[in-house]
């Protein structure tokens, strides 16, 4: 995220275009505007190696504020646009952050967590007044400074927290070598090959760019001098309307966008010129097969997979040719040392079922949290794991199964939920899923669905037994829900990650739960 170069080469390309206002913001302003802040945080005591963090939504001064980190040495985190004061400011007080820059739109949340947080000497609203020393406007607060880079220049980094699906977030804290910020850190020329980035290209981002995957993408685009065009939240409509206005050649989704896409109406779908796409990134869920056959029927060989983590212990990747030939598969492994382990650490036949750890291709470790980072590490600290269950066939083709936090031992059977909720995501009636175990005397758990129907489908004891038929009709009996609850909305987040934590305790309460 450093667009130094491309102002002396490009200064007037447009670096940032947002999908709603058409703001554009071009490498000449990103370059000042970040130079000056990099100038306030040094002015503020940040010194190379110090953190600070930025929350807001999808918002045209959202990479600035994180570029005037990149090229001071510092670790910026930019933390969920979605948290609650109080989940704000655990990750702020965790990273031991020392500014906190957030928007108008997020102010209340922010000046309600200062409260919990006092290492932080000042807040910046980008887009709003300021009150009192602490807490200062953005602009005003960077107006005396120069546009030029500050004298000491260094590469700075993100340090990305995990989304907490399974637990308080995570500080994933990589080593920070003292460079030039116009040398990249290699993890993200990696991802820039894996996924196929190329000069001037014009990316199109969907999600939040708190997320890691959507920051490597804009992040590598800027590198390259391309331009990012940044959808303030996800629409399906919108988003074909945005690839054929801007002739998009890159773009990075999640499963439920797919779903969401393929759910407009055939008329809607063929309205768009597409053709200008090259490549489209998904991840961070799984992708039905469904789902994924209809999609490449669609866009056509373009679409590429990649299974990895906040972490990036490992990469895998497959394109669309090699999906096809191995449905279902995340692709091979591309970088770091792959290894299927039961629970003794040892290898496990292929073919068969156990945990996977990576030999890491880039060094991590849990900011501030040795308790953590040794869970995550093998005993002899060789190899890391996110907790994720899967197989790799005889051509070394990785196939995931679910996290390790979700399996069910129903009557000592172990179930994963995925398989359920990849089938009953791609029923009509479907708009989102989740599948968990809950509490059964007899079996120990059994399987429960909570499912969020689409717009114009009513809940009720019909549509319930539609679906469990439907599971049955296509599942063995033991994976398929015995019973489905019905919510408005699932507590999904726009990355594509799925809270299942807060639906399952419910139904564990005043249970002695086994599961993590």
């Amino acid at each position: 995220m450093y667009p130094g170069e491309q102002a002396r080469t490009r200064p007037d390309h447009p670096a940032i275009v947002m999908a709603e206002s058409g703001e554009t913001i071009c490498y000449r302003e990103l370059d000042e505007r970040s130079n000056r802040l990099a100038h306030l945080l040094r002015a503020a005591g940040l010194r190379r190696g110090d953190h600070y963090a930025v929350f807001m939504e999808n918002h045209p001064r959202f990479i600035e504020c994180s570029a005037a980190g990149e090229r001071s040495g510092l670790y910026y985190t930019n933390v969920n646009s979605f948290l609650t004061a109080s989940e704000l400011a655990y990750i702020v007080d965790n990273s031991l952050s020392k500014v906190l820059i957030a928007s108008e739109a997020k102010r209340e949340t922010a000046l309600a967590a200062l409260a919990e947080c006092p290492n932080v000497e000042l807040c910046l609203i980008v887009d709003g007044p300021g009150r009192g020393a602490r807490v200062r406007n953005l602009d005003e607060a960077t107006a005396s400074f120069p546009l030029k880079p500050i004298p000491d220049e260094s590469l700075g980094t993100a340090m990305l927290y995990s989304s907490g699906t399974t637990g308080r977030p995570k500080g994933v804290l990589r080593p920070l070598p003292d460079q030039p910020p116009a040398q990249a850190l290699p993890v993200l020329g990696a991802f820039q090959k894996f996924w196929r980035f190329r000069e001037g290209q014009i990316y199109l981002s969907p999600a939040p760019l708190y997320h890691a995957a959507p920051w490597v993408g804009a992040a590598g685009t800027i590198r390259l001098g391309g331009t990012v065009v940044v959808m303030e939240h996800f629409d399906p409509e919108a988003f074909l309307a945005l690839v054929e206005r801007h002739r998009v050649t890159h773009t990075q989704l999640v499963p439920t966008m797919f779903s969401r896409l393929l759910k407009l109406p055939e008329a809607t779908r063929e309205r768009y010129e597409l053709s200008s796409l090259e490549v489209a990134i998904h991840a961070a869920a799984p992708c039905p097969v469904p789902v994924k056959e209809a999609m490449i029927d669609w866009w056509g060989p373009i679409i590429q997979e990649y299974y990895s983590a906040t972490e990036a212990m490992g990469v895998t990747l497959c394109d669309s040719a090699e999906w096809l030939a191995h449905k279902g598969t995340v692709g091979r492994c591309v970088a770091g040392e792959l290894h299927i382990l039961d629970p003794e650490m040892r290898e496990v036949p292929t073919g068969a079922t156990g945990q996977l750890w990576f030999k890491t291709a880039s060094p991590f470790e849990y900011f501030n949290d040795p308790v953590r980072t040794a869970q995550a590490n093998s005993p002899d600290r060789t190899m890391s794991t996110v907790g994720d269950i899967g197989h790799v066939d005889a051509e070394g083709y990785v196939y995931l199964t679910d996290r390790a936090a979700f399996m069910i031992i129903s009557g000592g059977v172990n179930i994963y939920p995925q398989e359920c909720e990849n089938l009953l995501v791609t029923h009509p009636k479907v708009a989102d899923v989740a599948v968990f175990g809950v509490p059964n005397a007899e079996m120990g758990e059994e399987v429960k669905a909570v499912v969020q129907l689409m717009p114009g489908f009513e809940p009720g004891p019909e549509v319930e037994a539609e679906l469990i038929a439907f599971c049955r009709a296509h599942l063995a009996h033991p994976k398929c829900p015995r019973s489905i609850d019905f919510e408005a909305e699932l507590p999904r987040l726009p990355t594509g990650k799925l809270y299942k934590g807060p639906l399952r305790d419910r139904y564990w309460k005043g249970h002695e739960s086994r599961i993590v």
